[in-house]
């Protein structure tokens, strides 16, 4: 082979390794930064007496600032099939994801997300963070509307076929306005008492499990108003978790009354997870 053949030869050769070992490496840069570049989905899970149109505000929020959400339903008959259902319907998601809980529901994503590697924070909003072996019962403390005899506050109505002492609890009409929804006009109150979704009263003693914000960061917005869960309580399980605290002048609702506040606590979240 001649000395031109040979360096024609190497120049070609030059070019073509370039071309394969460069694009492979730009294709790897690029799906790098395209990985890093997604947002995780929200998903966001109500509590007791509520259905999902309890976020409905939240949701717009997010939704104009290009986040995806997902609200899926919270069956509310009892933690651990509660928590079941969550992570059943958390396996179908492709990618990141921050998930947010309120009041009863901020019980049901500490158990749900336990183990799931997707789930890269935890949000509570007006909530229980319960570590293990605690219950409803034993985190409610004195000032919460519930801390009284369960037939002043809540009216139970029979399950059919369910286990012994298992009924379903709706929080009294007269009572729920001012547990729940001080803070909002009496007629939005009104109106929620009257559509509220009841909670099966296994979910009241059910023991939570091993806390999933023990392996993953956890926010918690606490509303300084709340009727339902004293501020106290939630400050300490806060604390407990070492989740980062935002503190809102906001009743239990405080999705409903303060929308825009807890956005913004999901998204600062969900930017840090990012």
């Amino acid at each position: 082979m001649s000395t031109i053949t040979t360096r024609i030869f190497a120049i070609l050769l030059a070019a073509v390794l370039v071309a394969v070992f460069g694009s492979a490496a730009g294709a790897r840069t690029s799906a790098s930064k395209a990985k890093q570049s997604v947002r995780p989905t929200i998903v966001l899970v109500h509590g007791a007496w509520a259905d999902g149109s309890s976020w409905i505000n939240v949701t717009r929020d997010l939704q104009r600032d290009n986040y995806s959400v997902a609200v899926p339903p919270n069956p509310l008959r009892g933690l651990a099939a509660d928590a079941a259902s969550i992570a059943a319907y958390l396996s179908t998601i492709s990618g990141p994801i921050v998930l947010v809980g309120h009041s009863y529901g901020g019980a049901v994503i500490t158990n749900a997300a336990l183990g799931n590697d997707q789930v890269k924070g935890l949000v509570y909003v007006d909530a229980f963070i319960p570590a293990q072996h605690d219950t409803l019962v034993s985190l409610t403390q004195p000032g919460s509307c519930f801390a009284a005899p369960p037939p002043t506050v809540l009216d139970f109505v029979p399950i059919p076929s369910a286990p012994a002492g298992v009924a379903d609890a709706y929080v009294k009409p007269s009572r729920f306005p001012g547990c729940f929804a001080n803070g909002l006009p009496k007629s939005e109150g009104a109106a929620l008492a009257a559509t509220q979704r009841p909670l099966a009263t296994n979910a009241f003693t059910e023991e939570s499990g091993v806390p999933a914000w023990a392996s993953i960061p956890s926010w918690d917005v606490i509303g300084t108003q709340d009727h339902t869960i004293t501020p106290a309580s939630q400050l300490a399980m806060a604390n407990r978790a070492n989740a980062h605290i935002t503190k809102i002048d906001a009743p239990h609702l405080s999705m409903l009354s303060d929308p825009h506040a807890v956005a913004k606590v999901i998204e600062q979240a969900t930017e840090a997870t990012s």
